[in-house]
Parts: C-alpha cells; structure tokens; sequence
C-alpha cells in the first residue's frame, strides 16, 4: 500500500496550487490532508469520508482548500485557492481503510497510511 504525493511548489500569496495524492494496492474508505510547519506540530487540513459522502475541513481553510476524490483514478486532490504565506508547509496525503468516525478525523493516528509530502512554499 502506497500514497504518492505530488504538486507542491514555489508560489506566490493569492496564487492557486492543487495537490494529487494517488493510492496503490488498495482502495480507501476515508482520505484526507495534513500539513506541517517548520517548527510547528502537524495539524490536520481535510478529510473525505465515503460512509457520509461528505468533506470536513478545519476552519482555517474553509473557503479556499477544496478536497475531491476521482475514484476511477484512486485519487484525491487537495485544490487550494488565495495562499498565504502562512500555508507554507509540507503537505502530507492520508488514508484510512475502514470508516472513520468524526470525532478521530483530525487525529493523526486515527489513519493506516501516510504520503511522502510535498512542500508548498507560498512567497510574500
């Protein structure tokens, strides 16, 4: 099982970049995003879950990140919109086998596998 990231790179603040995270040697239930600062813990950006067909986000990209699943491709895409500076981060694609409940959906150990990251750096 292998999720691989990609689509990261140098922006500039209000430019778009969209993210692709592509699953191999299974299909998932529950996909999702994380992120991580340097110097800053990992938090949690979006989850996509199959049971309920819907999107949650956290608040801070609520409004600009637009997470979305082909499932011909066994792909989620991570389409974000007016970057900031503050976004710049390494950008890590997940996935969860099995349901997810909501309470567990921004924790990290809540998912099975994990992407390589990609970094997006957003330029002031």
């Amino acid at each position: 099982v292998q999720l691989q990231a990609s689509g990261g790179g140098l922006v500039q603040t209000g430019d778009s970049l969209t993210l692709s995270c592509t699953a191999s040697g299974r299909t998932f239930s529950t996909t999702g995003w994380f992120r991580q600062a340097p110097g800053k813990e990992r938090e949690w950006i979006a989850t996509k879950r199959q049971s309920d067909s819907n999107t949650y986000y956290t608040d801070f990209v609520k409004g600009r990140f637009t997470m979305s699943k082909d499932n011909a491709k066994n792909t989620v895409y991570l389409q974000m919109n007016s970057l900031k500076p503050e976004d710049t981060a390494v950008y890590y694609c997940v996935a969860k086998r099995n349901r997810i409940i909501l309470s567990d959906i921004n924790r990290a150990g809540a998912y099975d596998a994990w992407g390589q990251g990609t970094l997006v750096t957003v330029s002031s």
